[in-house]
Parts: structure tokens; C-alpha cells; sequence
């Protein structure tokens, strides 16, 4: 937490700056942002397979508290749905990757669209299904991912409007 409210104000100090330096600064947050997708899709993907599963049992008996080693990630099927889901948030983080590296610079307006839109979209379904399942934590850290997307775009945004405003 301490990190995305530093990384709000940093992004928020880089508005003040001319227009280059702020896509710049944008483009780095973005990416950072797609290379931790990338690096939880593949925690998740490694919980395939038993002897490489030990980091994702940590992270889900971390948010199925209490922390008592109780939950199991043993099953079958837990290895089927790690594989798939692992799969799908590697691509995922992949496509915002070269979103922000090959779209943003072009075109801001529809790179942010598109990451607004497709993170907005993971974080209401992942934390409502996460609240369901009785898992109230995880609703709660995404709202991290849904920051460190949001702030820059969002940030960005409104320095387009402002200059708009000036003209």
C-alpha cells in the first residue's frame, strides 16, 4: 500500500511536467504494472505443479487467513485451474505490456480505453467472486493492481483536460 500511494504522488508531481516526460513516466508505470501480471500469472502457473507450488500455497494461505498451512493446494483440479489461470494472466499481462510499449505513444486515448476497460472489468469480477468464496482479502489487495493502472491514466487523463481547458 505504501508503494501505489508513493507511486500516486510521484505520478502525480510528473502531471506538472511537459507532456513527453508525462507519457514517459505513464509508459514505465504501465509497464511495471503488466510485468507484475506477468510475474503473479506465473506464481500461479508454477502451482501446477506440486514441487514447484510452495510461493502459491504461501500467497493463498496468506489470503485464506488465519496463516496456519490448513489450506491445500494439492488437488487435481487446484493444479488444472493454476495451469489455466496462470496461462491466461501471463497473456493478459503480455497484451497490457505492449499495449502501453507499442500502443500509448500513438494513440492515449484508445491504449487507455483498452487497459482501463479490461482492468476494471478482471477487478469487479475477481473481487466479487473473491468475496463470494469468502475470500474478502484478495478483493482488498487487488484494489493495488487496480491503482497502479489506474493513477497514471487517470492522472493523465486529467492533465489532458487541464491543457484542454488552457486553449
Amino acid at each position: 500500500m505504501v508503494v501505489q500511494w508513493l507511486a500516486v504522488g510521484v505520478l502525480h508531481r510528473s502531471i506538472e511536467g511537459d507532456a513527453t516526460m508525462q507519457q514517459q513516466t505513464t509508459i514505465v508505470w504501465l509497464k511495471i504494472g503488466s510485468a507484475l501480471v506477468i510475474v503473479f500469472g506465473l506464481v500461479t502457473a508454477l502451482g501446477a505443479n506440486p514441487p514447484t507450488a510452495g510461493l502459491l500455497a504461501f500467497l493463498v494461505d496468506m489470503i485464506k487467513r488465519p496463516v496456519d498451512g490448513a489450506q491445500t493446494i494439492a488437488t487435481e483440479e487446484f493444479h488444472l485451474l493454476s495451469a489455466v489461470s496462470g496461462g491466461v494472466m501471463v497473456g493478459w499481462g503480455l497484451l497490457l505490456w505492449l499495449v502501453a510499449v507499442q500502443l500509448y505513444g500513438r494513440d492515449p486515448q484508445l491504449a487507455s480505453s483498452m487497459i482501463m476497460t479490461s482492468v476494471g472489468a478482471w477487478f469487479v469480477i475477481d473481487s466479487l467472486a473473491s468475496i463470494l468464496a469468502g475470500s474478502s482479502l484478495n478483493a482488498i489487495l487487488n484494489t493495488s493492481f487496480l491503482v497502479l493502472f489506474f493513477a497514471p491514466l487517470m492522472g493523465r487523463r486529467s492533465a489532458g483536460l487541464a491543457e484542454e481547458g488552457k486553449h
